[in-house]
C-alpha cells in the first residue's frame, strides 16, 4: 500500500512538472543570444550614454502607461552612474526574463557615490523581433 501512495504521488508529482514546463512560454537559442547582445548594449549606454540614448530600449507600451517628464529626465542629467553591473537572467512564467543589477551613482552636484539594486524585466517583442526593457529606466534615487 505504502508503495502504491508513493508512485501515485510521483505520478502527481510528474504530471504537474510537465504541465507547468509546457504552460510556460519557451525563449528560442536565437532569442537569448539577442537578449544578451541587447542587454550588454543596455549596460553600456546606461553606463556611458545618455538617457536619451537608454529610451529606444523602453517598451513603448510601459513608456505609454508610465511617461517620463522633462523633470525626470532632468534628474537623469543630476548623476553619472560609474558602475552597471548585472547578474544572471532568471525566467519569469509569462516568458519574460528578470535580472538584478548593482548600480553605483555619483551626483554630480556633491561628487557623492552610492550603490544601489534595480530590478529589470526583458519581454521579447514577437512584432519588432527585439527585447524591450519592459519596467522602466532604473530608480536612481530610490529609498536605502
Amino acid at each position: 500500500m505504502r508503495r502504491l501512495f508513493q508512485i501515485l504521488l510521483l505520478t502527481v508529482f510528474a504530471l504537474t512538472s510537465v504541465s507547468a514546463l509546457a504552460a510556460e512560454p519557451k525563449t528560442t537559442k536565437k532569442q537569448r543570444k539577442e537578449l544578451e547582445e541587447t542587454q550588454v548594449k543596455y549596460d553600456s549606454t546606461m553606463r556611458w550614454g545618455t538617457v536619451e540614448d537608454a529610451l529606444p530600449y523602453l517598451d513603448p507600451e510601459y513608456a505609454k502607461v508610465h511617461p517620463l517628464t522633462d523633470l525626470e529626465l532632468r534628474r537623469y542629467e543630476q548623476v553619472k552612474i560609474s558602475s552597471y553591473r548585472a547578474g544572471d537572467n532568471v525566467p519569469l512564467p509569462d516568458g519574460r526574463v528578470g535580472r538584478n543589477a548593482e548600480v553605483r551613482v555619483i551626483n554630480n552636484n556633491t561628487q557623492a557615490e552610492r550603490t544601489l539594486r534595480v530590478k529589470e524585466i526583458w519581454r521579447w517583442d514577437a512584432e519588432g523581433k527585439r527585447w524591450l526593457q519592459a519596467n522602466g529606466l532604473p530608480d536612481l534615487w530610490q529609498e536605502r
